[in-house]
Parts: C-alpha cells; sequence; structure tokens
C-alpha cells in the first residue's frame, strides 16, 4: 500500500483524536452546536460576509438566496470580458438586494388578478398596486443608471496607477465627506447620540400626537435629505469608486470574483455599513506611505473590503458582548438578596478577566452568544446558531389568549409607524439581529429585525402579556423609568445632558404615533349601589327596550322592502296579536270576531281550492301575502286533527285559536282562561313595516300581569322615537305617515307586549329595584328565572337585542352619573345613536369584543367585578392615536440570555418555575427577555409573521 507522510495531516489526526475525547464534555457543556443550526449558522455567515448578503427572514429564504448568491460569484469568475464582468456584478448585485419574493407576488397576483376575486382582500388595495408599479419604475431607472455609470466610468476613467490624485482616491474624499453627513443626520433623528448624551435637536417633554408631530416637522425634512443620500447619491458614489479600482482591469481571479462580487452588491443590500468599510479602505493608502506594503501589495480592493467588513461585524459583537459582560457583573453585585452568593464568583471575574476576555474574544470571533451560566457570572460560549436564534419558523407559534387581539389591532399602525422612524433613521443603525422594546401603558411590544436589503426589510413584531406578574411590574417599571428620563424632560433642562441609566441594556431611541386603544379602569362605587340611580334604571331600560326594537323593525324592513313590498297602499295588513292589552280598538270585539271567523270559514271550507267561496276570499289572500311568514295551520293537517273535544267536520272558532296558540308554554286546563289570539288590522297601512317577526308574538304572561306592567310603557317616549325614524325614503310626506303609524294603537299594543315581556324576563320573578349583583349578572348573559324565561332564551335574536339594551342602559346610568341629567328626549335620543355607531358594549369575554377590536370600533365598555377590593369597575377602551415609545436593546444580552434559557431548559433540565434565571433584574430585563423567547421556551402572547418593511 503506497503511503505518503504529509506534517499538516498528522498534526491535523492528533488535534482531532485530542478533540474527539471532549465532545461528551462540549456537548453537555452546550458548546457543541447540533447539526441544523451549524449548518445554517455556516451558510448565514457565507452569505453575510463572502457574498454580500444579509440574514433572511426565513430558512427557505436564506437556502435559496445563498444557492443564487454563490452561483453569481462562480459565473463571474467565467466572464472574460472586463466591461461585461462589471455590468454583470452591478446588475446582479442590485437585483440581488431588492426583495424579488415580494415583487414576484406582486407581480403574478396583478397577471391573475381576474382569477383570484376571491383572495383579493389579503392583497393590496388598488392605490397600493398603482404605488407598486411606481415602485417598480423606479428599480428599472436606477438599475439603468447604475449600469451606465459602471461601464462608462470603467472604460473611459479607470486608472492602473494609485496616487493621491487618481480619480478613484477623489471619490474616496467624496464618500468620507458622504459619511460624515449621514453619521450626523442619523444621530440627530435619535434623542441619544452614541446612548451617552441628550441629543439638543430632540424633542422635549412631549406628551400628546399633534404636538409631537407639530415639532417633529423639521427633523422629518431632514429626514428627507438623509434618505436621499442613502438611497441615492452614496451607491452611485460607491459603485463609481468601484468602477475605477484597477484591479478589474487585467486578467480578474478568484479573489477578484470574490471580492468585487461582493462588494457590488454591498453598496445595495447595506448602504450605510458598505460606505464605512469603503471609506476605511479608500484612506488607508492616505494613511500609509510605503506602496509595497502587504495591504496594497497582497490584497486586491474587493479582499480589502471583505476584510474590513469582517472586523466591522466582529468589533461591534466584541463591544456589545463586553457591555453583557459588565451588566452581569453589576446585576449580580447590585442585588442585594444574591450578593453574598455571588461575591466570589465577581472577584474571580475580576482576578481571571483574561480568560473571561478569551471567552468573549473567542465568541465574537464565532460570532456565537457569549452564554452566562443561570444569568451569573460565569461565562461560557454558546454554541453557533443562526441571527434569529430558534428553529422554528418565525411567527407561527404564540401563547395566544384574550390579550392578543389588541395587538392585532395595532400591528398596521405600528408598522407604519416604524416605517417611517426607520427610514429616517431614528432606531440607529438597521441590522439584522437587532432587538427593539417598545411601551406604552400595559403593552409590550418586542421587535426583532430578521432581515434587510436595499430599501426593505423584515421584522418580527411580539406582544408581552398584559396581565403582569410582581416579576413583569418590575422590569416594567424600569422601562417607565428609563424612557420617562428621556421623553419626559422639561424645557429648561441642560441641552445635552448624560443618559442617567447608561449601563441597562434599553437605550431609548425615539416615539411613534400610532392608532390604539387606551385602557382606561374605574371604579363604579357611589353609581351602581347608588338607589336613586337604580330607580331611574329601571324607566330608562324600558325606553331603551323600545328605541332598540323599533330601530330593529326599521332596519330590517328595509333590508327585506323587496320581499314584503305590498300590492297596493289601501289594502289592510293583518297580524297576530293577543287580547292581553288594555288599550280599546276601533272596532268591537264582536266585529273583530266576526271578520276573523269569516276569514278562517273561508280557509276551511276551501283552503286548496283554485278560488275562495266568500266575498272576502280574495282580499283575505292578497293580504296575507303580505306577512308571508305567518304560519297557520291547515284544516287536516298534523296540528289540527284534534283540537278540544269537538270533530274535525265542524271547527268553531275557539277550537281553531286554540290550534293556533298549541306550541306555548303548558298551561293548567284547570286554570286556563279562555283567551284567544284575534286577528287584528292596523289603523295604518305601513304599520306593516315596523312589525316585529312572528315568533315574537307569543304570549307568557298572564292578563293581570300584563296590565298592571303596560302602565310602565312611555307612550310618549314611543311616539317621539316613532316620529324620528328614516326608514320611508320613497314617500313624499314621511312626517305625516310617520304620525299614522305613531296613532296605530294595534301597533303600538304589540310593542307594549313585547317591551314588557322583555322587562320581565330581565328582572324576574320579584320586580324589585336592582341589586349591582343582579345588573352585572344580567350584564353578563346570566338571566333570573322567570315565566318569561323560556319564551325569551327560546329567541336568540331578542334575547341579544333584550341584552343590548340592558348593556345600553347601564352605560347610560353611568354617562348621567358622570355628565349630569338628561335634558328632553332629544338628548336621551343622541345618546343611543351614538352607543350603536361609535360603541361597542358588552363583556370582554364576548367574541363580539375581540371582532369590535379588529373592527376599531372607537369606544368599548365593559362591566366587571374585582373580588380583591369588593368594588364594581367599569373598563373604557378608547381608539386613538397615541405614542409609543421604543428603545434599542443590547443584542448580545438578548442572545446572551436566550442561549442560557436554551441551555438550562434543554441541558441542565432546570424547569423551576421560580429559578434565578427568570426573576427579575432591572438592569438586564430577565424576565421579559424570557418571555419574548419563543415558545415553548417563552410565553409571548403575539407573534406575527415576517413583516414587510418599505425604507422609503
Amino acid at each position: 500500500m503506497f503511503m505518503v507522510n504529509i506534517p499538516a495531516l498528522e498534526q491535523m489526526n492528533q488535534i482531532l483524536h485530542i478533540l474527539f475525547i471532549f465532545l461528551p464534555f462540549l456537548w453537555a457543556l452546550g458548546v457543541l452546536p447540533p447539526p441544523d443550526a451549524l449548518f445554517l449558522w455556516a451558510v448565514e455567515q457565507i452569505l453575510e460576509f463572502g457574498l454580500g448578503g444579509s440574514p433572511m427572514s426565513t430558512h427557505i429564504r436564506l437556502l435559496i438566496m445563498f444557492i443564487i448568491s454563490a452561483g453569481t460569484a462562480v459565473t463571474s469568475y467565467f466572464i472574460p470580458s472586463n466591461v461585461g464582468l462589471v455590468l454583470f456584478m452591478t446588475g446582479l448585485g442590485f437585483l440581488l438586494s431588492l426583495n424579488l419574493s415580494e415583487m414576484g407576488f406582486i407581480f403574478q397576483h396583478s397577471v391573475t388578478r381576474h382569477r383570484v376575486e376571491t383572495k383579493s382582500k389579503a392583497l393590496p388595495t388598488g392605490s397600493e398596486k398603482h404605488f407598486t408599479w411606481k415602485e417598480c419604475l423606479f428599480y428599472i431607472i436606477i438599475l439603468i443608471l447604475a449600469l451606465l455609470e459602471s461601464v462608462l466610468l470603467h472604460h473611459f476613467a479607470c486608472c492602473s496607477q494609485i496616487s493621491k490624485n487618481s480619480p478613484q482616491a477623489i471619490v474616496g474624499y467624496i464618500l468620507m465627506i458622504l459619511l460624515i453627513i449621514l453619521w450626523i443626520l442619523r444621530e440627530i433623528q435619535s434623542v441619544y447620540i452614541f446612548g451617552i448624551f441628550r441629543n439638543p435637536f430632540y424633542l422635549k417633554d412631549v406628551h400628546t400626537v399633534p404636538l409631537f408631530l407639530e415639532k417633529q416637522a423639521r427633523l422629518m425634512k431632514i429626514a428627507v435629505v438623509r434618505r436621499t443620500l442613502l438611497n441615492l447619491v452614496s451607491p452611485f458614489a460607491m459603485i463609481a469608486f468601484l468602477s475605477l479600482d484597477s484591479a478589474l482591469q487585467g486578467l480578474h481571479s478568484a479573489s477578484v470574483s470574490i471580492g468585487f462580487t461582493r462588494a457590488f452588491r454591498m453598496v445595495w443590500q447595506n448602504t450605510e455599513n458598505a460606505l464605512l468599510e469603503t471609506v476605511i479602505v479608500s484612506a488607508v493608502p492616505l494613511l500609509t506611505s510605503s506602496v509595497d506594503a502587504w495591504w496594497n501589495r497582497s490584497l486586491n480592493t474587493g479582499l480589502r473590503l471583505l476584510l474590513v467588513g469582517i472586523m466591522r461585524d466582529r468589533l461591534i459583537q466584541f463591544i456589545s458582548k463586553l457591555q453583557f459582560a459588565v451588566a452581569i457583573l453589576l446585576a449580580s453585585w447590585t442585588e442585594k438578596k444574591r450578593r453574598k452568593s455571588t461575591t466570589t464568583l465577581c472577584i474571580l471575574n475580576m482576578v481571571l478577566s483574561p480568560f473571561v476576555l478569551v471567552f468573549i474574544v473567542l465568541s465574537t470571533l464565532l460570532s456565537s452568544p457569549l452564554l452566562p451560566l443561570f444569568t451569573l457570572p460565569l461565562f461560557l460560549v454558546g454554541f453557533p446558531r443562526p441571527i434569529q436564534s430558534w428553529p422554528g419558523v418565525v411567527g407561527t407559534a404564540a401563547c395566544v389568549c384574550a390579550d392578543t387581539v389588541y395587538y392585532y389591532q395595532m400591528i398596521p399602525g405600528l408598522t407604519a409607524a416604524l416605517q417611517s422612524a426607520m427610514a429616517a433613521g431614528s432606531l440607529g443603525l438597521l441590522l439584522p439581529g437587532s432587538h427593539y422594546l417598545g411601551r406604552f401603558q400595559d403593552r409590550l411590544i418586542w421587535i426583532m429585525i430578521l432581515e434587510c436589503g436595499y430599501t426593505y426589510c423584515y421584522i418580527n413584531i411580539k406582544g408581552l402579556e398584559l396581565q403582569e406578574t410582581s416579576c413583569h411590574t418590575a422590569e416594567a417599571r424600569r422601562v417607565d423609568e428609563v424612557f420617562e428620563g428621556a421623553f419626559a424632560q422639561e424645557e429648561y433642562a441642560k441641552m445635552c445632558s448624560i443618559n442617567g441609566h447608561l449601563g441597562n441594556v434599553l437605550t431609548p431611541c425615539t416615539v411613534l404615533p400610532v392608532k390604539l386603544y387606551s385602557d382606561a379602569r374605574n371604579v363604579l362605587s357611589g353609581i351602581i349601589d347608588s338607589h336613586a340611580n337604580l330607580m331611574e334604571f329601571k324607566g330608562d331600560l324600558v325606553k331603551v327596550l323600545v328605541w332598540i326594537l323599533i330601530h330593529y323593525c326599521s332596519r330590517r324592513s328595509s333590508m327585506q322592502e323587496h320581499v314584503h313590498k305590498t300590492e297596493s297602499k289601501e289594502k289592510a295588513s293583518l297580524i297576530i296579536l293577543s287580547t292581553l292589552n288594555t288599550s280599546p280598538q276601533n272596532k268591537s270585539p264582536e266585529d273583530t270576531v266576526s271578520l276573523n271567523s269569516g276569514t278562517l270559514d273561508d280557509w276551511s271550507d276551501d283552503v286548496l281550492g283554485d278560488e275562495p267561496t266568500t266575498k272576502k276570499g280574495n282580499e283575505a289572500k292578497d293580504q296575507l301575502k303580505v306577512l308571508q311568514s305567518i304560519n297557520l295551520p291547515l284544516p287536516g293537517s298534523v296540528e289540527s286533527q284534534v283540537v278540544g273535544d269537538h270533530s274535525i267536520g265542524k271547527v268553531p272558532e275557539n277550537s281553531l285559536y286554540k290550534a293556533v296558540i298549541l306550541g306555548y308554554p303548558a298551561i293548567d286546563k284547570g286554570k286556563q282562561e279562555n283567551a284567544y289570539i284575534p286577528l287584528m288590522e292596523f289603523s295604518c297601512s305601513h304599520s306593516h313595516l315596523l312589525s316585529l317577526p312572528e315568533e315574537w308574538m307569543s304570549d307568557c304572561l298572564p292578563k293581570s300581569k300584563m296590565r298592571e306592567m303596560s302602565l310602565l310603557f312611555p307612550e310618549d317616549w314611543y311616539q317621539f322615537v316613532l316620529r324620528q325614524l328614516e326608514c320611508f325614503p320613497s314617500e313624499e310626506n314621511v312626517p305625516d305617515v310617520l304620525e299614522e303609524i305613531a296613532n296605530d294603537r294595534v301597533l303600538k299594543d304589540f310593542y307594549v307586549h313585547a317591551v314588557m315581556t322583555c322587562y320581565f324576563s330581565l328582572f324576574g320573578v320579584c320586580n324589585m329595584d336592582p341589586t349591582p349583583g343582579h345588573i352585572l349578572r344580567v350584564y353578563s348573559g346570566v338571566l333570573p328565572w322567570s315565566v318569561a324565561f323560556d319564551w325569551l332564551t327560546e329567541k336568540p335574536e331578542l334575547f341579544q337585542l333584550a341584552l343590548k339594551a340592558f348593556r345600553y342602559t347601564l352605560k347610560l346610568m353611568v354617562d348621567k352619573a358622570s355628565l349630569g341629567p338628561i335634558e328632553d328626549f332629544k338628548e336621551l335620543t343622541n345618546y343611543l345613536e351614538e352607543y350603536e355607531s361609535d360603541w361597542y358594549i358588552g363583556s370582554v369575554s364576548d367574541e363580539k369584543w375581540k371582532e369590535a377590536v379588529l373592527q376599531e370600533k372607537p369606544y368599548l365598555f365593559s362591566l366587571g367585578y374585582d373580588p380583591n377590593m369588593g368594588v364594581y369597575t367599569g373598563r373604557v377602551l378608547t381608539l386613538q392615536e397615541l405614542l409609543i415609545q421604543v428603545g434599542k436593546l443590547n443584542a448580545e444580552a438578548v442572545r446572551g440570555q436566550w442561549a442560557n434559557l436554551s441551555w438550562e431548559l434543554l441541558y441542565a433540565t432546570n424547569d423551576d418555575e421560580e429559578r434565578y434565571s427568570i426573576q427579575a433584574h432591572p438592569l438586564l430585563l430577565r424576565n421579559l427577555t424570557v418571555q419574548a423567547a419563543d415558545p415553548p421556551l417563552g410565553y409571548p402572547v403575539y407573534s406575527s409573521k415576517p413583516l414587510h418593511i418599505h425604507l422609503y
């Protein structure tokens, strides 16, 4: 067997044998990466630093972009023409920096929109499509100009000699000026400069959106200048610098292909970092006098930019990790409860500080998190992992609860506000892996940047729990203190004060105006338990019931007008009405019975014949067409086989009426009164438009009870509400029609019956003054038992209307106690119309509450009870544009704590709910950081899918 001794391979063999011995130990410490994490980390690092790309929002996008980018670099090596090479790298560098998947999706939808109309709601609207086409045109123009610039400068202005007066050096000077200007314009957009000094140009003590927008107008003008320089001027200046490089003149090598492919892409992919790298590369020859230095002799400009890019990233990581390690030491030392147990660790870290620095440097070189064991000052190097830190797809898991809907509602407005702030530079340098924390009232919003490109980025937004625990409250209080110290400064405060919370992992950036719900909770003691208010509550409830039922019938008739249209206005409409009313009728009872008996005899004699046999047959037939929902039993049908003790051959009228009321609640035959439901005529031909549904016409209360309760019916309010209706747009004399309807005694008696039965159902058998507990139970939909309980609950639509009336009445009671008594009917109507249009009044646990939040109802109200304090509370949500405070988190502190969370639960299997690593600490924000981790290790109540943000 032929063997060759190669010293390098033998040395590698020895090293690997030693390493294999420690593999189990490394795995136990969590330093050995899983294969999938190691693979994705390697792909991400090569794509970002070797090919000029960016970490991607999903693993699929990462793999696809890596393959395309690697293919671009390989293809550039085989292009023989220098001009063709420059054109290829310029064009592909620009195209790969765009969000091609989003543009392709929009284009595909535009082509096939006539085939997928059902999906149009989830896609951009017409105006957004129009703007997207303008955006595509803008990109095409930019691409053409970039190609022209690169080929013209490379062909006509490129020189092979490097000097301080060469065209490339002149462009380098211009880039230095641009870098300084862009840095200044970005820093004055944020509240702190370098996170240390208060920005004198930033707003002071702003609490309202109009004042904020007014004072921010000047900064927004500066932001427009910055965006122009960043998105248009700087990329073309850097393309000029690269096109003039002498390395592109001769025969190119693999290093030229890799270096310049990355450089031409970085110009667009991450313009600010590319500008810094290019300025450093162009400044080095000016600082070194030796032309034969290794930097100038052995490396081309593309490789120099690549090395500078790696050093820039690792330097930023090193500083962040060092700040995180110092914060861990300070947190352990300043925590009084743990000071005795952590003093030894702090002293050891100081004594062994060189070794601690070695761990920090090693984790920096590997771009892996610095892992503090149990968040104590015991540092390890975490295994390399992608920038997202978690293996799952972003936004697919969250601990959904009742509070999730509030984050769903605010996401569109927050996304728009973030777009403006990111484009202006208010959030600092945008890098994938950056974390931000937003705060408003009891809401905490966690924002992470997933991917960046030319004029776009992808972000993930998480919402943390609203029901604050003690740990959550302690850290949230510190977050409020940090933001108040930055944004609530007085006008006479020092111009350049120092950040008072410099050691914290949170650095305030800016405030964002967002349309969302503010949450106010009030104690209703003295209102809901006031005897005077409860007495008024009963009278108001009858009025609100009348108003709601009349408006319900008005809207119902409008929607069904084409079905229930009458053939002649002069023909009367028939309804079924109980005789349990106290108002006299226009006709005597005998006349009514005679008329109805004749009509029913027509049905019984020849109901299936072609023509009725009586003179009123045709008229009755037309009248019955008006109310098609009224179903009388046919002779010979199952319902009328046996009626009382009579035979089918001759059916007396009282027996037929008994057949009509079959299905009513059971009545004791020994005490049953010989009451029946006659057929009555409306005195107004339009009254049928306001009649209630047939199933609401049945009777369940004794006559004596109905007579007693009908005295509570507000007839003047009933007529006032009818006269205010606007449901007859086709009629010329609307006031006269409404007057006739208001005077229709039959219609009024029917409303008396329906309203008072609902009223009786809401208060139960003991019709006494309501108590606060009774009001809360009925408000929540729990009705007391009564003889009308089944009657109401078996009619879901009427039950919901009655419940709505009860809730409106409670809100009316609260408003009257707060704003004063109601003067007249007009003011009461205004209250109820406002409740109907602008309010949702219900229970927080209702599904309709969530729907109202997502539909952005201006106001929401709910009634509750606090068992700890023993008081009744009212909760009001108000939709308005308010300010969300946003700060930037130390990205390495977040990665380090997430790495410890993963290690502690998966490797050390320490799942104690009260473990030290999740206890609150105001400096590290440990509890909030753990909450923001992806489930199952974390528990955010909301997590969005990757959201696309336009940065222009």
